[in-house]
């Protein structure tokens, strides 16, 4: 099936429901769209997974990497080290010298990047089909053969660095924001800077990058992603050729970090900057993640993130930047695919002469409401929809596509999870919801975090 026939269907699918916005019929979650019907997977003999997406729309692939492993398995006092190696990734190896990768990549007109997480580390390129074999070819050579020294090493420390200080430290939202992870996660990982806290970062030596390389850069730690103009057969030809010759090098085993205690009372952090032009307003919880939320939990706090802090006609925004101009802007955000856990965040920046604890007060409301009273069929139906209508429409980018997966299957959901979604948001009903505001967005257990400028320099305490 085409993504025309995806946009046929969920034109229909919208269109059928437009007045008056009705429930989902049974008939109706059976025929949602599937997200990527034609996906499919194999194993390569030395542990390394293959996920296959055709996608015949252009001549183009998407080739990514995923690495099992991220900032949250780093060795203690070593915060960072899962970032830096990816940094050091493109040093080179005997047989391809640092920067010839890129320059190929470049030459042959493609796309490439890299990032870190906390529950994975993922390299990619997009490339015209005709040269995902030489992107195997590179990318298997850097999994068996990084060749790092503290000469070449060095250096990308630095850059480490100054990405730390242009992204936190000199932000001072970034800096709210790493201080609330702080007080959420008092035992679990989690509340560790994926970039790392500075004087861990200053102390990572090559040798670091090696060891923790030498563990978890093993193809049986590893998924490999095709998107694009391929086949089953292909795939599977060109990597038995590249990845297939990488032996195993590691047991990284299952990933067992320290489970975060059930919060007794409500934390507190307020940050002042001389930066700061605007004060704001976070509060975040703990919550579960789609990986490990009871049946229809995460569907759930997905939907009641978007009822809650969605946009423009979101309960948060509509009450305080409409109704009562308290915020110049709020909103909410569900952060769905942690391994281990999930976070809920609402916040607000407010108006002038408006307090922070009186914005905050008015935030608890709107949520108060929810859990008193539980959402309309009419919000409810409005926005399934939205969200399903733009999980379909992301598949026309075959890189967010492709993303979607490897996300998913590095943070313990399935193949089957992410082609079903739509029919798992399409039976979540408004009790759930309400269960779910009320489980899980309590007050005395949340982390409050509060953005001001220092008082002489800004008179009111707002």
């Amino acid at each position: 099936m085409t993504l025309d026939y995806y946009r046929i269907a969920l034109s229909a699918f919208i269109v059928s429901a437009s007045s008056g916005l009705a429930p989902i019929s049974m008939a109706e979650s059976a025929a949602l769209p599937i997200i990527a019907p034609q996906t499919q997977s194999f194993s390569l003999d030395n542990g390394m997974q293959v996920i296959v997406i055709p996608d015949r729309r252009s001549p183009v692939v998407t080739h990514m990497v995923w690495y099992k492993v991220g900032a949250a398995d780093e060795p203690p006092g070593k915060s960072g080290i899962a970032h830096y190696l990816e940094h050091l990734m493109f040093k080179g190896t005997k047989d391809h010298p640092a920067g010839e990768f890129s320059k190929v990549i470049t030459k042959v007109g493609g796309q490439e990047n890299a990032f870190t997480s906390t529950d994975y580390t993922a390299y990619f390129q997009r490339v015209a089909k005709q040269h995902l074999e030489l992107m195997m070819t590179f990318e298997a050579d850097r999994m068996a053969n990084l060749v790092l020294t503290d000469e070449n090493s060095r250096p990308e420390l630095k850059v480490v660095q100054e990405e730390r200080s242009s992204r936190i430290d000199n932000s001072p939202s970034s800096q709210l924001g790493q201080s609330v992870n702080a007080a959420l996660y008092l035992q679990h990982p989690y509340g560790i800077p994926i970039i790392g806290w500075p004087h861990e970062i200053d102390a990572l030596t090559y040798k670091d990058a090696i060891a923790f390389y030498d563990k978890y850069y093993t193809p049986n730690n590893a998924i490999l992603i095709v998107a694009g103009d391929v086949d089953v057969a292909e795939v599977k030809r060109l990597a038995q050729a590249t990845y297939g010759k990488v032996e195993r090098r590691a047991e990284p085993g299952a990933r067992s970090r320290p489970r975060e205690p059930i919060s007794l009372s409500e934390r507190f952090v307020r940050l002042e900057n001389p930066q700061v032009n605007q004060p704001s307003i976070r509060m975040a919880w703990i919550v579960p993640s789609y990986a490990t939320a009871a049946d229809g939990e995460a569907e759930s706090l997905d939907l009641l993130s978007e009822i809650l802090g969605g946009g423009t006609t979101s309960r948060i925004y509509r009450q305080l930047v409409v109704d009562k101009k308290s915020a110049s802007s709020a909103g909410a955000w569900y952060s769905s695919s942690g391994l281990d856990s999930g976070k809920f965040v609402v916040y607000a920046v407010p108006r002038p002469g408006v307090k922070l604890e009186d914005l905050k007060a008015q935030l608890v409301g709107v949520i108060a409401g929810i859990i008193k009273n539980g959402v309309t069929a009419k919000e409810l139906e409005s926005t399934r929809r939205r969200l399903i209508a733009q999980t379909i429409y992301a598949q026309d980018s075959q890189t967010r596509l492709a993303r979607m997966f490897g996300d998913a299957l590095t943070t313990g959901s399935t193949i089957a999870d992410v082609q079903n979604w739509p029919a798992a948001i399409g039976k979540a009903e408004a009790p759930q919801i309400q269960a779910a505001a009320t489980r899980f967005l309590v007050t005395k257990h949340a982390v409050t975090g509060y953005l001001t400028a220092p008082k002489k320099a800004n008179g009111n305490d707002s």
